[in-house]
């Protein structure tokens, strides 16, 4: 009962993280409207995966070895927000390009794989994340539980990260928001790149603080 408690605890403190706006979130949306729906399915899924690394770094006490080796945190924040400022760089740079919407086809297995590690190395490049999943995890987890608890945790961590990502991929894939954003798509990525980008700068500025 108590391992029940601590799942439910942990899943829904979670959830209201998953859905506030981010990094993750940018990129998602972008994928979706830009790419094919399959692109940004696989890019929630590359976040579900980030979602089961943190949640099993957090099982072996992520946060106590963050706050313990103060230069790892300094090294992730810097190298995550070197990541999120290439990517807002390499969108805001192709904002003017012209897009044409992919349908599938003989390359879309690869660009599905690439969408999935983007969307991985999205995720992993937060380390503000880490630290979300290892405070909940330290609030919420039992001084002991089983096997069985830890894998149905993790579990259901991929499966709060992955569905809401694919609900967002899904309604941004439609026909009407990709119609909005082919209408004014230099403006939407300059947008989408100064945001990422900022929030690269800020994690980069704040890493001394680590």
């Amino acid at each position: 009962m108590q391992e029940l408690i601590a799942l439910a605890g942990i899943v829904a403190a979670l959830s209201v993280g998953v859905v506030s706006p981010g990094p993750s979130f940018v990129m998602v949306a972008r994928m979706s409207v830009a790419g094919s729906r399959s692109q940004g399915v696989a890019a929630a899924l590359g976040m579900g995966l980030g979602g089961m690394a943190f949640a099993t770094m957090a099982l072996l006490g992520l946060q106590a070895v963050l706050m313990a080796v103060p230069t790892l945190y300094f090294a992730l924040k810097l190298g995550g927000g070197l990541y999120l400022c290439y990517l807002g760089f390499l969108i805001f740079r192709g904002a003017r390009e012209s897009l044409t919407l992919q349908s599938g086809g003989a390359d879309e297995p690869r660009q599905f794989g690439r969408s999935l590690w983007r969307g991985l190395a999205t995720q992993l490049s937060n380390p503000k994340t880490a630290i979300v999943y290892g405070s909940v995890f330290a609030a919420f987890l039992p001084h002991s539980f089983s096997a069985g608890f830890g894998i149905a945790l993790v579990a259901a961590v991929f499966a709060v990260e992955a569905s809401w990502y694919a609900f967002v991929a899904l309604l941004l894939s439609s026909q009407g928001p990709r119609k909005v954003y082919l209408g004014c798509k230099t403006w939407v990525d300059r947008s989408a790149g100064v945001v990422l980008f900022g929030l690269g700068v800020r994690l980069i500025a704040t890493a001394p603080d680590a």
